[in-house]
């Protein structure tokens, strides 16, 4: 009697592992929504929660990025939930400054104002938020000050379900070719991958479709409604991801032309068993040259449509783009290679036993190089997008990408384990096994004979489809290191899963390195004082009376309209009045100004000037010139903080 060593476990079953799979992946998705912002906001004009003296011209937001607006963009809606803005979005940007504002309508009342604003980023995700200011002091408001849940709700959800869908069906569809071409070409005939590869393709197609569809009411309105509006459908066709996504839908049209020949004439190619030498050679010759034809072409659609990603994702903004575009686009390609040729691994396994040793081991060794391929694009893309050590554990990025890394390497370590078997798998050919069987069976049964009762005919059937399936995986199950590999490389698809979630995940969280500078922006701005400004200068022009001070208020002394008003003692402290005093103002880091200021006399020794604009926070020189006489003049400055 023959005996048959059982595998090692591995732990939790095979059932319970790909519950803890797909809870892994639900709870992913919800922690998703809504989608993190690309782009920052660093500031404002007014800034969030100020008190202005008098109402502003515009309220001007100033990005991290390049964004994308429209009129809709930015509203001003008053206490009463009314909107206070012209409703004509302006591009204000100046140097390597993105600003954009709207003008605000005259006469507006004193009270609270809301700023509701969204855009898209440059890496086509949609980013929004919301702020008050006061105009004379703050008043109750109807306004929720929380804005639009853009990228969230509903459309939310299924906008990056349908995210997820893509990738797996770009990594299933691409990985599942390459690994019938580079490692089982007889897989080209087996019906178990042929639907595993066309079921890729038709996920990414439908996804695409629906990712389209969804755009407009994802970075707009999102009302799921908002998806058969073929006005806004046609808006998205102009943008960079309505673009990309239709260029992926016609590159899916050659991917369709690549599967029919690889599971056509590809699949039947092979010379008959009987054939003579020389036909069996040149059928030989003829299918490595289909395969070295199928291999470009498919290797140069695969590349193209990892690219719709790689040019409208993360690797289309921030530094070195030239490099991070192709690099990206690598990235995929080796995801794919690994993961989607593991998901064809599986298949094979379970669903077709004569699968050959060799075969299992080309993926191995293919499988061991997409890796070390993914670690070297994967480390360049982690120092890009995070920029330092403590972002790992500081941002959500940070944090992701450290999961992540955890779970490639629990699937590394999952691997160890299945190059094990892969090294101990028999050397049998199970289709020596499988037809020996059939012919073992075809000498024992009976004549086949057709019943003339339909029922009973199609009984007989049942019966020998029952019979076949017990047989087969009898044989499957006759390699107890094939039933371990098989074991492994569940748990290890299982936990590609799960890696997958979390990657699709981290392409739609704001990068460390964003979130750092627009955190940094964030407190450099905050530790400007904002208050009135009170300076005092002593000055000297050199004449009779020519000594004295000059005392100014800036009032409430941050950004936007400001009051001013400057007091002039002689040298006994006393107030009197000077032929002319001017003032200019000047913010040496932006190169704006100088701003000049002609206050008006208003009393003894006393002038003042209402409405002076300050266009944003910073360390401005205020430099006052006084004359005393008209030959005797003179400048003095000192360098504040304005808010």
């Amino acid at each position: 009697m023959k005996v048959i060593t059982a595998p090692p476990r591995f732990g939790l079953p095979l059932a319970r592992l790909l519950l803890v799979a797909v809870a892994l992946l639900g709870a992913l998705f919800a922690a998703a929504a809504p989608a993190s912002a690309h782009a920052a906001l660093l500031g404002s004009n007014p800034s969030d929660g100020a008190v202005v003296a008098q109402a502003p011209d515009d309220v001007a937001l100033t990005f991290s990025e390049q964004v994308a607006m429209d009129d809709k963009s930015i509203r001003v809606l008053d206490p009463h939930g009314k909107r206070a803005d012209t409703a004509q979005l302006r591009d204000l940007s100046k140097g390597g400054a993105v600003t954009y504002g709207v003008d605000l309508r005259p006469g507006l009342a004193n009270g609270t104002y809301t700023v509701a604003w969204q855009a898209i980023s440059a890496d086509s995700h949609p980013v929004s938020g919301a702020f008050t200011f006061s105009i004379g002091a703050p008043s109750r408001t109807s306004v929720s000050p929380t804005g639009e849940n853009v990228g969230g709700g509903l459309v939310g959800v299924l906008y990056g379900t349908a995210r997820y869908a893509a990738y797996a069906g770009f990594i299933v569809l691409v990985g599942g070719a390459a690994f019938i071409l580079a490692c089982w070409q007889r897989g080209a005939s087996e019906q178990p991958l042929q639907k595993l590869v066309v079921r890729g393709w038709l996920t990414l197609t439908a996804a695409t479709l629906v990712l389209l569809l969804l755009r407009a009411p994802y970075t707009g309105s999102g009302h799921l409604s908002d998806a058969l509006d073929l006005s806004a459908l046609k808006a998205v066709l102009q943008t960079k991801a309505g673009a990309s996504l239709v260029s992926r839908l016609l590159l899916l049209g050659a991917a369709a032309l690549f599967v029919a020949v690889l599971f056509g004439a590809y699949a039947k190619r092979d010379a008959p068993p009987d054939a003579e030498p020389e036909a069996a050679e040149a059928a030989a010759k003829e299918k490595k040259d289909l395969t070295f034809g199928l291999a470009v072409g498919g290797a140069v659609v695969a590349a193209g449509i990892a690219a719709t990603w790689a040019l409208t994702e993360h690797a289309s903004v921030g530094i070195q783009p030239g490099i991070a575009m192709p690099v990206d686009i690598v990235h995929l390609l080796a995801v794919a290679g690994w993961l989607g040729g593991l998901t064809a691994l599986l298949v094979a396994l379970f669903r077709s036993p004569a699968i050959e040793r060799a075969a299992v081991q080309r993926f191995s060794r293919i499988a061991f190089g997409a890796v070390c391929t993914l670690a070297a694009t994967g480390l360049y893309q982690a120092w890009r997008q995070v920029g330092s050590w403590s972002a790992l554990l500081t941002t959500d990025y940070g944090r992701l990408l450290l999961v992540k890394v955890g779970l490639v390497a629990v699937a590394l370590c999952i691997a160890f384990f299945s190059r094990r078997w892969t090294a101990q798998l028999s050397e049998t050919s199970l289709v020596q096994d499988v037809t020996a069987d059939d012919t073992d069976r075809a000498g024992s049964d009976e004549p086949v004979t057709v019943p003339p009762d339909p029922r009973r005919a199609a009984q007989l059937a049942r019966q020998r489809a029952a019979r076949s399936a017990v047989r087969e995986k009898r044989i499957r199950n006759a390699d107890p290191h094939r039933t371990g590999l098989r074991k492994s490389v569940f748990a290890e698809a299982g936990v590609a899963v799960v890696l997958l979630a979390v990657t699709t995940v981290l392409t739609t969280t704001e990068p460390a390195r964003t979130e750092e500078e627009a955190g940094r922006a964030t407190s450099a701005a905050a530790t400007v004082p904002s208050g009135p400004v009170n300076i005092s200068l002593p000055f000297d022009t050199g004449g009779s009376k020519g000594k004295g001070t000059v005392a100014l208020e800036l009032s409430p002394g941050r950004s936007g309209s400001n009051d001013l008003h400057l007091y002039v003692n002689n040298a006994s402290g006393k107030p009197y009045d000077i032929p002319e005093v001017k003032i200019a103002l000047t913010l040496e880091a932006k190169k704006i100004g100088p701003l000049p200021v002609v206050p008006d006399h208003l009393f003894t020794g006393h002038w003042g000037a209402t409405g002076i604009q300050i266009p944003m926070a910073g360390n401005w020189d205020i430099a006052v010139t006084v004359r005393t006489s008209d030959i005797d003049e003179t400048t003095v400055n000192k360098t504040v903080k304005i808010g």
